[in-house]
């Protein structure tokens, strides 16, 4: 039987209570497989990887994911254990929450449907394409070996199209409402820790910003805001025995374009490192608190943040945040940090073959895919505790390509070059007692171009 190395078998310890004992041998073959496997991130290619191509039974294998019963929250409650106590320890889960389309096709994905393609699209050129969409909750974290910061996803949500929701008598989901359960996972999850979710200007919704500030542990929520967004004062105190509901606004406060554009607006530099993975960049932001109103929705205070670059090569762009007392240099820091989820849906598209596999049953789908994305953070811990141990820093680099930093494809390299390497996972008793000897040399380069991610790029 086929297994991890003993330190991801100590890794993965927490999960084997979720399976039985059966399953779980069943899906360390998978994980071991999903790995090493190059291209599509089938069953099939999975047991090719592992040898088990002639294996009779390999419907046992699929059934992992469409017939075994195991509970994939429970599974992204544990992995996001795991990478707080590997990544964050005691500080605040900076959580990135954002939405990709999985391309599908095929009559019998019921939730599939057509919706803006983001990798094909540009401002001036608009795709559409079939497919699943998937909210994703990420860790965002200082990966040290790395330099930079990561975005680990742990928890993924099938958002299904109007279609299928019709067809079910039920009521259709947005994207908004799919993020506020997810995030009100999480906080049941840590009721006590302090939560800090910053999105894109698509979950800029009053009605998500209202749930986050009435619970008990509210959520920080930051996000992009219209330069004419409605933004007035905080509603005057109520009179002696006033009658009447209770004022949500006071006067109206101009936009915050007119604001960008007054000489009498205080603009503080601020440098901020690894601007969008790039070096330090100094910019300039304004600051102030308002209520923002729309009519017939809700009223919710909030801390704007104006950001203008000195130079002018990007336009100005606001920030909200529904903390009022949070520093603007803290705010800008962390929404700086939301750029790495896309950098994650690229590297799954890359290097782990996402949008490759090929489930039909509902069950298999919500399955798969967060197991996909739970891969990508799986790599990331092994790579981990990798290079907490190691001397230097593992990353594929060429005299015609320098690399300052380790990315996802080195970590993906390290851990197959790992997997390869072990004797216990991939021994057999051969038929034949001759023996080849090999130049150590030799052996590195072979294993050194099957662990590459790169060549299947």
């Amino acid at each position: 039987m086929r297994t991890l190395p003993p330190k991801m078998v100590q890794a993965l310890v927490p999960f084997a209570p979720l399976f039985s004992r059966r399953v779980f041998r069943h899906a360390q073959v998978l994980l071991i497989g999903a790995i090493l496997a190059p291209g599509a991130r089938t069953v099939s290619s999975a047991l090719r990887a592992m040898g088990l191509d002639q294996q009779k039974r390999f419907h046992r294998y699929h059934r992992v994911l469409s017939r075994a019963r195991w509970s994939s929250r429970e599974a992204s409650r544990i992995l996001l254990g795991l990478l707080l106590e590997a990544f964050v320890g005691q500080g605040p889960l900076i959580l990135g929450i954002d939405e990709t389309l999985e391309r599908r096709y095929g009559k019998k994905i019921s939730a599939r449907g057509v919706y803006r393609d983001p990798v094909r699209s540009t401002h001036e050129h608009f795709v559409k394409s079939s497919g699943l969409r998937w909210v994703c909750v990420m860790l965002l974290v200082e990966v040290p070996w790395a330099s930079r910061v990561w975005a680990l996803p742990f928890l993924s949500a099938l958002a299904p199209s109007e279609r299928y929701a019709a067809q079910r008598g039920r009521r259709h989901k947005k994207i908004t409402e799919w993020a506020w359960q997810l995030l009100l996972q999480v906080r049941r999850w840590y009721p006590q820790r302090e939560i800090v979710a910053v999105a894109d200007r698509a979950y800029a919704s009053l009605k998500l910003l209202k749930s986050c500030r009435k619970l008990r542990n509210p959520i920080t929520f930051i996000t992009r805001l219209r330069l004419d967004a409605a933004l007035y004062e905080p509603a005057p105190p109520r009179r002696p025995h006033q009658i009447g509901r209770p004022r949500l606004k006071g006067e109206r406060l101009p936009n915050l374009s007119e604001v960008a554009e007054d000489p009498r607006t205080v603009w503080k530099p601020t440098t901020i490192a690894n601007w969008y993975g790039s070096e330090e960049r100094m910019v300039e932001i304004a600051s102030q608190t308002a209520v923002w109103y729309s009519t017939g929705l809700f009223a919710v205070p909030v801390r704007w943040v104006l950001i203008r670059d000195p130079e002018g090569e990007f336009k100005t762009q606001a920030l909200l945040c529904t903390d009022l007392d949070a520093d603007p240099k803290k705010i800008l820091r962390w929404f700086v940090m939301r750029w790495q989820l896309e950098v994650t849906f690229q590297e799954m598209r890359r290097h782990l073959g996402f949008e490759t596999q090929r489930q039909w049953s509902d069950l298999a789908i919500r399955r798969t895919t967060p197991a996909l994305f739970g891969l990508f953070s799986l790599v990331a811990l092994f790579a981990h505790q990798r290079m907490r141990k190691a001397a230097g820093v593992f990353r594929r680099q060429a005299a015609w390509y320098h690399k300052r930093h380790p990315t996802f494809a080195d970590a993906l390299g390290l851990v197959r070059k790992e997997l390869w390497a072990q004797e216990q996972t991939f021994y057999g008793s051969p038929w034949e007692a001759d023996t080849i000897k090999v130049p150590r040399v030799f052996m590195e380069r072979l294993t050194d171009a099957v662990s590459s991610p790169l060549l299947f790029a």
